[in-house]
Protein backbone atom coordinates (compact mmCIF):
# COMPACT_ATOMS: atom_id res chain seq x y z
CA UNK A 1 0.00 0.00 0.00
CA UNK A 2 1.37 3.51 -0.83
CA UNK A 3 0.35 5.61 2.10
CA UNK A 4 0.18 2.85 5.14
CA UNK A 5 -0.95 5.65 7.19
CA UNK A 6 -3.65 6.74 4.98
CA UNK A 7 -7.31 7.10 6.91
CA UNK A 8 -9.05 3.61 7.00
CA UNK A 9 -12.28 5.94 6.09
CA UNK A 10 -10.25 7.28 2.95
CA UNK A 11 -10.30 3.48 1.80
CA UNK A 12 -13.48 2.55 2.84
CA UNK A 13 -14.86 5.99 0.73
CA UNK A 14 -13.35 5.31 -2.10
CA UNK A 15 -14.71 1.17 -1.90
CA UNK A 16 -18.47 2.14 -1.29
CA UNK A 17 -18.25 4.32 -4.54
CA UNK A 18 -16.69 2.10 -6.25
CA UNK A 19 -19.48 -0.13 -5.17
CA UNK A 20 -22.05 1.81 -6.04
CA UNK A 21 -20.44 3.38 -9.24
CA UNK A 22 -18.84 0.16 -10.88
CA UNK A 23 -21.07 -2.53 -9.38
CA UNK A 24 -24.79 -0.99 -9.55
CA UNK A 25 -24.97 -1.84 -6.21
CA UNK A 26 -28.28 -0.01 -4.41
CA UNK A 27 -27.25 2.56 -1.73
CA UNK A 28 -28.70 -0.13 0.87
CA UNK A 29 -26.22 -2.44 -0.02
CA UNK A 30 -23.57 -0.16 -0.26
CA UNK A 31 -24.45 1.00 3.81
CA UNK A 32 -24.48 -2.62 5.00
CA UNK A 33 -21.03 -3.08 3.53
CA UNK A 34 -19.91 -0.07 5.56
CA UNK A 35 -21.67 -1.31 8.84
CA UNK A 36 -19.84 -4.95 8.54
CA UNK A 37 -16.50 -3.25 7.60
CA UNK A 38 -16.74 -0.84 10.15
CA UNK A 39 -16.41 -3.83 12.40
CA UNK A 40 -12.85 -4.58 10.78
CA UNK A 41 -11.48 -1.38 11.78
CA UNK A 42 -12.81 -1.64 15.45
CA UNK A 43 -11.64 -4.59 15.70
CA UNK A 44 -8.18 -4.10 14.08
CA UNK A 45 -8.25 -1.05 16.23
CA UNK A 46 -4.54 0.51 15.93
CA UNK A 47 -3.12 -2.52 13.62
CA UNK A 48 -2.73 -1.05 10.33
CA UNK A 49 -4.84 -2.82 7.79
CA UNK A 50 -1.68 -3.30 5.71
CA UNK A 51 -0.33 -5.53 9.07
CA UNK A 52 -3.49 -7.73 9.35
CA UNK A 53 -2.97 -11.67 8.39
CA UNK A 54 -5.00 -14.39 8.76
CA UNK A 55 -4.18 -14.95 12.46
CA UNK A 56 -6.24 -11.35 12.64
CA UNK A 57 -9.26 -12.09 10.84
CA UNK A 58 -9.67 -15.43 12.16
CA UNK A 59 -9.30 -13.96 15.70
CA UNK A 60 -11.79 -11.46 14.98
CA UNK A 61 -14.38 -13.95 13.47
CA UNK A 62 -14.00 -16.32 16.69
CA UNK A 63 -14.24 -12.60 19.19
CA UNK A 64 -17.63 -11.88 17.12
CA UNK A 65 -18.95 -15.66 17.29
CA UNK A 66 -18.06 -15.64 21.17
CA UNK A 67 -20.76 -12.62 21.23
CA UNK A 68 -23.32 -13.90 19.17
CA UNK A 69 -22.93 -13.34 15.75
CA UNK A 70 -24.49 -16.78 13.82
CA UNK A 71 -22.90 -18.36 11.16
CA UNK A 72 -24.44 -16.19 8.60
CA UNK A 73 -23.93 -13.34 9.35
CA UNK A 74 -20.55 -13.80 10.13
CA UNK A 75 -20.25 -15.58 6.30
CA UNK A 76 -21.75 -12.38 4.98
CA UNK A 77 -19.32 -9.84 7.39
CA UNK A 78 -16.29 -12.16 5.91
CA UNK A 79 -17.07 -11.84 2.64
CA UNK A 80 -17.56 -7.88 3.04
CA UNK A 81 -13.99 -7.93 3.87
CA UNK A 82 -12.58 -10.35 1.66
CA UNK A 83 -13.93 -7.60 -1.32
CA UNK A 84 -12.65 -4.47 0.38
CA UNK A 85 -9.28 -5.92 0.51
CA UNK A 86 -9.45 -7.26 -2.82
CA UNK A 87 -10.35 -3.65 -3.82
CA UNK A 88 -6.95 -2.57 -2.14
CA UNK A 89 -4.66 -5.01 -3.57
CA UNK A 90 -6.21 -3.39 -6.87
CA UNK A 91 -6.09 0.03 -6.00
CA UNK A 92 -3.83 0.47 -3.57
CA UNK A 93 -0.91 -1.82 -3.63
CA UNK A 94 -1.93 -3.99 -0.78
CA UNK A 95 0.27 -7.52 -1.32
CA UNK A 96 -2.09 -10.31 0.31
CA UNK A 97 -5.95 -10.71 1.32
CA UNK A 98 -6.01 -11.98 4.67
CA UNK A 99 -9.66 -13.39 3.74
CA UNK A 100 -8.85 -15.54 1.69
CA UNK A 101 -9.60 -19.52 2.71
CA UNK A 102 -11.40 -18.54 5.69
CA UNK A 103 -14.67 -19.89 6.65
CA UNK A 104 -17.10 -18.80 8.76
CA UNK A 105 -18.17 -21.39 11.39
CA UNK A 106 -21.53 -23.22 10.50
CA UNK A 107 -24.75 -22.38 11.68
CA UNK A 108 -26.85 -24.87 13.33
CA UNK A 109 -29.73 -25.91 11.14
CA UNK A 110 -33.22 -25.01 12.01
CA UNK A 111 -35.47 -27.87 11.82
CA UNK A 112 -38.61 -27.06 10.36
CA UNK A 113 -41.88 -26.66 12.43
CA UNK A 114 -44.33 -29.26 12.24
CA UNK A 115 -47.92 -29.50 13.92
CA UNK A 116 -49.10 -32.56 15.42
CA UNK A 117 -51.72 -34.77 13.32
CA UNK A 118 -54.30 -33.38 15.96
CA UNK A 119 -53.37 -30.13 14.88
CA UNK A 120 -53.48 -30.91 11.61
CA UNK A 121 -56.60 -32.31 11.39
CA UNK A 122 -58.19 -29.00 13.15
CA UNK A 123 -56.46 -26.63 10.65
CA UNK A 124 -58.16 -28.26 7.82
CA UNK A 125 -61.69 -29.14 9.63
CA UNK A 126 -62.77 -25.67 8.62
CA UNK A 127 -66.52 -24.82 9.31
CA UNK A 128 -67.30 -24.38 5.71
CA UNK A 129 -70.44 -22.36 5.47
CA UNK A 130 -69.20 -19.58 3.24
CA UNK A 131 -67.95 -19.99 -0.15
CA UNK A 132 -64.60 -18.05 0.96
CA UNK A 133 -64.26 -20.64 3.62
CA UNK A 134 -65.36 -23.42 1.48
CA UNK A 135 -62.47 -22.09 -1.09
CA UNK A 136 -59.67 -21.92 2.13
CA UNK A 137 -60.37 -26.11 3.31
CA UNK A 138 -60.06 -26.50 0.01
CA UNK A 139 -56.43 -24.98 -0.50
CA UNK A 140 -55.78 -26.50 2.93
CA UNK A 141 -56.89 -29.68 2.71
CA UNK A 142 -54.44 -29.67 -0.66
CA UNK A 143 -51.32 -28.40 1.39
CA UNK A 144 -51.67 -30.78 3.80
CA UNK A 145 -52.42 -33.38 1.55
CA UNK A 146 -50.12 -33.14 -0.95
CA UNK A 147 -47.45 -30.85 0.35
CA UNK A 148 -47.23 -28.40 -1.91
CA UNK A 149 -45.20 -25.28 -1.91
CA UNK A 150 -47.66 -21.94 -1.82
CA UNK A 151 -46.37 -20.97 -5.55
CA UNK A 152 -47.35 -24.44 -6.50
CA UNK A 153 -50.81 -23.72 -5.35
CA UNK A 154 -51.53 -20.27 -6.05
CA UNK A 155 -50.27 -21.25 -10.00
CA UNK A 156 -52.76 -24.20 -10.28
CA UNK A 157 -55.14 -23.97 -13.37
CA UNK A 158 -58.42 -24.75 -13.21
CA UNK A 159 -58.69 -27.16 -16.35
CA UNK A 160 -56.19 -29.47 -15.86
CA UNK A 161 -57.65 -30.04 -12.03
CA UNK A 162 -60.41 -31.32 -13.19
CA UNK A 163 -58.69 -33.98 -14.72
CA UNK A 164 -56.41 -34.75 -11.67
CA UNK A 165 -59.70 -34.61 -9.43
CA UNK A 166 -60.73 -37.94 -11.58
CA UNK A 167 -56.85 -39.48 -11.47
CA UNK A 168 -56.90 -38.77 -7.84
CA UNK A 169 -54.01 -36.90 -8.35
CA UNK A 170 -52.40 -33.17 -8.71
CA UNK A 171 -49.23 -32.22 -11.28
CA UNK A 172 -47.72 -28.96 -9.78
CA UNK A 173 -44.98 -27.14 -11.68
CA UNK A 174 -42.07 -26.83 -8.82
CA UNK A 175 -38.46 -24.85 -8.23
CA UNK A 176 -37.04 -25.04 -11.78
CA UNK A 177 -39.81 -25.53 -14.08
CA UNK A 178 -39.77 -29.16 -13.15
CA UNK A 179 -43.47 -30.96 -13.08
CA UNK A 180 -44.16 -33.58 -10.64
CA UNK A 181 -46.93 -35.60 -10.04
CA UNK A 182 -48.42 -36.11 -6.51
CA UNK A 183 -51.87 -37.70 -4.72
CA UNK A 184 -54.94 -36.05 -3.48
CA UNK A 185 -56.30 -37.43 -0.28
CA UNK A 186 -60.06 -38.10 -0.07
CA UNK A 187 -60.79 -35.49 2.14
CA UNK A 188 -58.59 -32.88 -0.33
CA UNK A 189 -60.74 -34.67 -3.56
CA UNK A 190 -63.83 -33.69 -1.79
CA UNK A 191 -63.26 -30.22 -0.28
CA UNK A 192 -61.67 -29.45 -3.78
CA UNK A 193 -65.57 -30.32 -5.44
CA UNK A 194 -66.89 -28.25 -2.85
CA UNK A 195 -65.15 -25.20 -4.31
CA UNK A 196 -64.92 -26.19 -8.01
CA UNK A 197 -69.05 -25.86 -7.16
CA UNK A 198 -69.15 -22.43 -6.20
CA UNK A 199 -65.99 -21.42 -7.88
CA UNK A 200 -67.55 -19.75 -10.96
CA UNK A 201 -69.69 -17.46 -8.35
CA UNK A 202 -66.74 -15.47 -8.06
CA UNK A 203 -63.91 -15.79 -11.10
CA UNK A 204 -64.07 -13.23 -13.56
CA UNK A 205 -65.01 -14.35 -17.21
CA UNK A 206 -61.88 -16.46 -18.77
CA UNK A 207 -59.97 -16.22 -15.54
CA UNK A 208 -58.35 -19.77 -15.60
CA UNK A 209 -56.65 -20.12 -12.31
CA UNK A 210 -57.99 -22.52 -9.85
CA UNK A 211 -58.00 -20.69 -6.80
CA UNK A 212 -59.44 -16.61 -6.78
CA UNK A 213 -59.56 -13.88 -4.43
CA UNK A 214 -62.50 -11.27 -3.94
CA UNK A 215 -61.38 -9.31 -7.28
CA UNK A 216 -62.34 -12.67 -8.93
CA UNK A 217 -58.60 -13.10 -10.52
CA UNK A 218 -55.99 -15.46 -9.29
CA UNK A 219 -55.51 -15.32 -5.77
CA UNK A 220 -52.01 -14.09 -4.20
CA UNK A 221 -49.88 -15.59 -2.13
CA UNK A 222 -50.09 -12.96 0.28
CA UNK A 223 -53.86 -13.54 1.22
CA UNK A 224 -53.16 -17.13 1.08
CA UNK A 225 -50.64 -16.66 3.76
CA UNK A 226 -53.39 -14.14 5.92
CA UNK A 227 -56.36 -16.67 5.32
CA UNK A 228 -54.21 -19.19 6.80
CA UNK A 229 -52.99 -16.82 9.59
CA UNK A 230 -56.47 -15.68 10.52
CA UNK A 231 -58.07 -19.55 10.49
CA UNK A 232 -55.22 -20.80 12.59
CA UNK A 233 -55.92 -17.92 15.68
CA UNK A 234 -60.16 -19.03 15.16
CA UNK A 235 -58.59 -22.51 15.03
CA UNK A 236 -56.97 -22.33 18.19
CA UNK A 237 -53.80 -23.45 16.73
CA UNK A 238 -50.77 -21.64 19.25
CA UNK A 239 -48.18 -22.26 16.72
CA UNK A 240 -47.56 -19.67 14.13
CA UNK A 241 -49.73 -21.15 11.37
CA UNK A 242 -48.16 -20.67 7.37
CA UNK A 243 -48.19 -22.46 4.48
CA UNK A 244 -44.91 -24.28 4.51
CA UNK A 245 -45.98 -25.41 8.18
CA UNK A 246 -48.68 -27.52 6.24
CA UNK A 247 -46.24 -28.75 3.68
CA UNK A 248 -44.01 -30.04 6.49
CA UNK A 249 -46.86 -31.17 8.57
CA UNK A 250 -47.47 -33.70 5.48
CA UNK A 251 -43.84 -34.68 4.89
CA UNK A 252 -43.20 -35.89 8.47
CA UNK A 253 -46.54 -37.28 9.12
CA UNK A 254 -45.97 -39.28 5.76
CA UNK A 255 -42.36 -40.36 7.07
CA UNK A 256 -43.49 -41.27 10.37
CA UNK A 257 -46.36 -43.31 9.09
CA UNK A 258 -44.32 -44.70 5.96
CA UNK A 259 -40.45 -44.61 7.05
CA UNK A 260 -40.30 -43.96 2.91
CA UNK A 261 -37.70 -40.94 3.14
CA UNK A 262 -37.37 -41.99 -0.97
CA UNK A 263 -40.95 -41.63 -1.44
CA UNK A 264 -41.60 -38.17 0.60
CA UNK A 265 -38.65 -36.37 -1.52
CA UNK A 266 -40.30 -37.14 -4.78
CA UNK A 267 -43.73 -35.77 -3.67
CA UNK A 268 -41.87 -32.86 -1.76
CA UNK A 269 -40.05 -31.72 -5.34
CA UNK A 270 -36.81 -32.07 -3.95
CA UNK A 271 -33.66 -32.33 -6.06
CA UNK A 272 -31.34 -34.10 -3.18
CA UNK A 273 -32.31 -36.41 -1.05
CA UNK A 274 -29.97 -34.63 1.64
CA UNK A 275 -32.91 -31.49 1.67
CA UNK A 276 -35.86 -34.82 2.49
CA UNK A 277 -33.57 -35.89 5.14
CA UNK A 278 -34.23 -32.89 7.67
CA UNK A 279 -37.29 -34.76 8.08
CA UNK A 280 -35.87 -37.98 9.68
CA UNK A 281 -34.60 -35.01 12.78
CA UNK A 282 -38.06 -34.33 13.27
CA UNK A 283 -39.65 -38.34 12.98
CA UNK A 284 -36.81 -38.46 15.80
CA UNK A 285 -37.76 -36.16 17.65
CA UNK A 286 -41.40 -37.68 18.06
CA UNK A 287 -40.05 -40.64 18.74
CA UNK A 288 -37.93 -39.51 21.69
CA UNK A 289 -40.98 -37.84 23.18
CA UNK A 290 -43.18 -40.65 23.15
CA UNK A 291 -40.39 -43.07 24.69
CA UNK A 292 -39.89 -39.95 27.33
CA UNK A 293 -43.97 -40.47 27.88
CA UNK A 294 -44.08 -43.97 27.89
CA UNK A 295 -41.15 -46.14 28.61
CA UNK A 296 -40.24 -46.56 32.41
CA UNK A 297 -36.73 -46.08 32.35
CA UNK A 298 -36.92 -42.69 30.62
CA UNK A 299 -36.95 -39.16 31.72
CA UNK A 300 -38.55 -38.45 35.28
CA UNK A 301 -41.49 -37.84 34.90
CA UNK A 302 -42.57 -34.49 37.28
Amino acid sequence: MTDAAAPNHQYLNGYLAWLRNEKQYSALTAENYARDIGHLFELAAATPLTNLKHHHIRRFIAQLHSKGSGGRSLARMLSAWRGFFTYLIRDYGLSDNPCVGLRAPKSPKNLPQALSPDEAVRMVNLPADTPEAIRDKAMFELFYSSGLRLAELVGLELEPMRADLNAGEVRVTGKGSKTRIVPLGSHAITALQAWLAVRDQFANAGETALFVGQRGSRISPRVVQLRMKQWGIKQGITSNVHPHLLRHSFATHVLQSSGDLRAVQEMLGHASISTTQVYTHLDFQYLSKIYDAAHPRAKKKT
